[in-house]
């Protein structure tokens, strides 16, 4: 009796243990056209008793668990084909062959929407924004569509921040250019970029410069074979008219691709200043009016090609040639007055400026893959050569209360720069779920500058100067990652030496800098469910000083309101510490993040009032800066045809030091927010709407008030997708206006600026054996 007990015991457990068995399915969804994987795919296991769910990964990878029997799969993702397997029969473990998804052709009467905002990947290291068909940045430039991007801003200088921090570095496909200063990033087409990466606490693979972290604009690649390409044309008012032909070529072999476009812009702008200064009892009062138009052409060139040795091995060429013609007009009216407020002078400035700038880049590429997956060596060589001759034509005189003589001002400066740029990574996975990552980089920069003042035909020696600039950098990093369950991580640890000097031929200053520094990155992502991630990392970064902001000579525009570098100015370090929930896109996703930024030899503009009671506005190396903060991103489509997206991020700063036996300290609180629709209506019409504020905030120094804008766009393709017209409204309120102002015992200052306008744009685009969501082949480098 006890032996038959001990029977159907073992029966009954070894029969439950079978029912309740469970077997993997996994594999990889990639889109069937270019190959790339498809981050945040839905997939749907079901048979009679069980129906499971899953969502690939950011690297398009899935995995689904359940008992054994008969199932269906599907794969299901906005904008494309339903894609279903029937009759998988699980009785063991399966991996699946790649799942090509195919874009689905919209009917006429469908109405759909295609992911215009960008759609959010979460890496270990970085949140990266597949940019869609965006209406508003539809002909417009790589400033349009970082303006689309959370947590990202571009003022109306051109200046890039990230959360409200300006100390940010921008690379275009992981590699340093010259067009991402000096607003060159309005040079580059919103049409050719395929996603922008936000890393506000980047790896160790990455360089360490940039104390609010890097934002990296990845370009598109043309992958069709045959000949194929794109033409361009726009027109704006104010002028803002581009023309642009990109063709490309491609066998099994080669891959060979040329762009040349042109671009004219006209852009008017005013500042209004208002000085109340006090010395010894009395009051001054200047009222100040400037006005300016600024005219740009621009053309570019850019040719090269893949040559595919064999399956494993690709060397690319290619040479990038931009020549910019900037010709601005300037008016300066300064009115003095007594404490009355009553003119008692007025001087009367006018400029003319010319900047012929030649930028050229050569670049040669070699990437290695293995037979184990994700194995791969690449190595990058890319030189840069440039050169711009800035010329001022500046004459002034006094008009009240009598017609003085007028005096002549002539300032030329001579720039160039000679850089290279080597680099070389390797990556190598050590197992399934493990791998290590390493490389090495070197930064080189050598730029000369030949500055030079005549007034009334005599040579200004306090204006005139050559300068030499040297920049070496030299880097090496090593990183670890790793997957166990539910939890990943990325330990890594750079190291760079730095080597700068600045000196100049009259020997007021020779400076040279050399350290070393060790810049440590952990990262912890937690899957807490299949559609929420927690993350939480920290990085070291540095901040060196721009040469700009090194260089002691500036243009002689307005020598009642300079900017001056400080060539004795020293790096800041910032220590980065970051919490992050992600939850994967639906119908409505919300992703909030905590961060604290402390950072040390923190610098800022101090302006100074000099004995003319001129002002002059240089950088200097304060105490500290601690800054800390929330942010949420969040989207809602409650309907097929709308979607709705808000971003606001809100921070609180500390900044305090001495400089020249001064405090400076200032304490405040500031919030930025962007809201986002987008309606699409295929084959009818789209349109799109953004509206983004920026609050007032309190520096060592400066108000700056709150500001506004807002930008309307509408969209319309035509002969199927071959070709789309797109017009769109920008700064629709007329209202990116910057105010500033300083209050002192001595001195008030305040400042309106505007450098753009309301302008609009009307763009048509027409394609050749080419769809609309094919790439043009523009350069790594830019």
């Amino acid at each position: 009796m006890k032996q038959l007990t001990l029977l159907i015991v073992l029966l009954f457990s070894f029969t439950s243990g079978a029912q309740t068995s469970q077997f993997t399915i996994k594999g990889k969804i990639v889109d069937s056209k270019t190959k790339q994987a498809l981050p945040y795919v839905t997939l749907l296991l079901s048979s009679a008793e069980n129906k499971k769910e899953a969502v690939t990964d950011a690297d398009g990878n899935y995995i689904l668990k359940s008992n054994s029997g008969n199932y269906q799969l599907k794969a299901v993702y906005m904008s494309y084909k339903t894609f279903t397997v029937e009759n998988i029969q699980l009785n063991k473990d399966i991996v699946m062959k790649d799942i090509l998804l195919e874009e689905s052709i919209n009917q006429l009467n469908e109405v759909n929407v295609i992911a215009e905002k960008s759609a959010v990947e979460m890496k270990i290291d970085k949140k990266v924004f597949n940019v869609g068909k965006d209406i508003l940045s539809s002909g417009g430039s790589a400033n349009d569509i970082l303006n689309n991007v959370p947590s990202v801003n571009v003022d109306i200088a051109g200046v890039v921040s990230l959360r409200g921090n300006s100390s940010v570095t921008v690379l275009i496909n992981g590699k340093p250019s010259m067009l991402t200063a000096n607003n060159g990033l309005s040079q580059i087409s919103a049409a050719n970029i395929e996603k922008v990466e936000v890393i506000t606490n980047p790896s160790s693979a990455y360089e360490a410069q940039g104390g609010a972290g890097i934002i990296n604009i990845i370009m598109k690649k043309n992958t069709m074979k045959g000949f194929n390409g794109s033409l361009q044309a726009g027109i704006g008012n104010p002028a803002r008219h581009n023309l642009n032909a990109n063709v490309s070529y491609k066998t099994e072999k080669v891959n060979l691709f040329g762009n040349l476009g042109y671009r004219y812009l006209d852009i008017y702008g005013y500042n209004k200043q208002f000085q109340t200064n006090t010395d010894n009892g009395t009051t001054t009062i200047l009222n100040q009016y400037d006005d300016m138009k600024r005219s740009i052409g621009v053309y570019n060139m850019y040719v090269g090609g893949d040559y595919y040795i064999n399956a494993k091995n690709t060397l690319t060429g290619s040479y990038y040639r931009s020549k910019d013609n900037n010709n601005n007009k300037m008016h300066y009216n300064y009115n003095y007055a007594n404490a009355n407020n009553v003119t008692d002078s007025i001087i009367s400035r006018s400029e003319k400026y010319k900047e012929p700038q030649i930028y050229n880049a050569l670049e040669l590429n070699y990437v290695k893959t293995f037979d184990r997956k994700d194995k791969k060596w690449t190595t990058s060589l890319q030189y840069d050569f440039w050169n711009d001759d800035e010329n001022q034509y500046i004459t002034q005189q006094k008009t009240f209360p009598f017609n003085a003589s007028v005096s002549n001002l002539y300032s030329r400066d001579i720039e160039s720069s000679n850089d290279i740029f080597i680099k070389s990574d390797f990556v190598n996975p050590i197992s399934e779920n493990s791998k290590i990552e390493m490389g090495i980089r070197s930064d080189l920069r050598a730029l000369r500058s030949d500055y030079h003042t005549i007034l009334d035909n005599v040579l200004q020696e306090q204006f005139t100067n050559k300068l030499k600039y040297d920049e070496n950098l030299y880097s090496a990093y090593f990183q670890f990652s790793s997957k166990y369950k539910k939890f990943n991580y990325q330990l890594g640890l750079r190291s760079e030496l730095s080597d700068i000097k600045i000196a100049d031929t009259k020997n007021t200053f020779n400076n040279a800098k050399n350290y070393i520094n060790l810049f440590p990155t952990l990262h912890f992502v937690y899957n807490l469910t299949e559609k929420t991630d927690l993350q939480l990392s920290y990085s070291k970064r540095i901040n060196r000083p721009r040469f700009w902001q090194l260089n002691p000579f500036s243009g002689v525009s307005d020598l009642r309101n300079l900017t001056v570098g400080n060539p004795d100015l020293n790096p800041m370090f910032t220590n980065s510490f970051e919490f992050t929930l992600l939850t994967k896109p639906g119908k409505f996703s919300i992703n909030p993040s905590v961060y604290y930024k402390h950072t040390t030899n923190y610098f800022e503009y101090i302006v100074k009032r000099t004995d003319e009671n001129y002002f002059v506005s240089t950088p200097v190396n304060l105490d500290t800066e601690d800054r800390y903060g929330a942010e949420v991103s969040t989207t809602y489509n409650p309907t097929k045809w709308l979607r709705l997206a808000l971003d606001f991020n809100y921070y609180k700063f500390k900044q305090q030091g001495t400089f020249e036996n001064v405090n400076y300290n200032a304490e405040d609180q500031t919030w930025l927010s962007n809201f986002r629709s987008v309606v699409k209506f295929p084959k009818i019409i789209s349109g799109e709407f953004s509206f983004r504020y920026r609050g007032k905030n309190q520096g060592v120094q400066s108000l700056t008030e709150a500001q506004y804008s807002a930008n309307l766009g509408l969209s319309k393709d035509f002969l199927g997708d071959k070709m789309s017209v797109t017009l769109n409204v920008n700064n629709l309120f007329n209202s990116q206006i910057t105010t500033e102002k300083i209050t002192t015992q001595y001195y008030y200052l305040e400042s309106e600026a505007r450098s753009q306008g309301r302008y609009i744009n009307l763009n048509v685009i027409y394609r050749f054996n080419r769809s609309k969501n094919d790439a043009d082949r523009l350069p790594d480098n830019m």
